[in-house]
């Protein structure tokens, strides 16, 4: 059937694997959180922990595998590291996530209107 679709394509594997990585990544509501706020610009461990509601210790072990999966980047300034989202990717991902969770039918009224989530990040 599929031939019959024209320029019809798949990912490759590798693709697959690392969207699949991502994700996994993704699926844990402290990383959203810290996530979002990165969006909102650069931020250090102890900030963002009491932005997720969670200990630094725990975040800290959050950011480590965001930064090892490319979505979060750190700078050194003396002895604090300042966090940051590593890309506009990350902005799409979680904008995504979260237009898809306002608009899921399950008799839940949406946290947000319109056509976007009215987060500055989503934009």
């Amino acid at each position: 059937m599929h031939e019959s679709v024209p320029e019809f394509e798949m990912p490759t594997e590798e693709q697959v694997h690392l969207a699949a990585e991502t994700f996994r990544l993704l699926a844990d509501p402290t990383r959203i959180k810290v996530l979002w706020a990165l969006l909102q610009g650069e931020s250090s461990v102890a900030c963002l922990a009491d932005l997720a509601g969670a200990a630094p210790t725990a975040v800290s072990q959050h950011l480590a595998k965001l930064r090892l999966a490319g979505l979060v980047k750190g700078r050194r300034e003396g002895t604090f590291v300042y966090y940051s989202a590593a890309n506009d990717h990350v902005r799409g991902l979680l904008a995504q996530a979260l237009f898809h969770a306002d608009h899921i039918d399950r008799d839940i009224p949406a946290l947000h209107s319109g056509a976007k989530p009215h987060h500055p990040a989503a934009r």
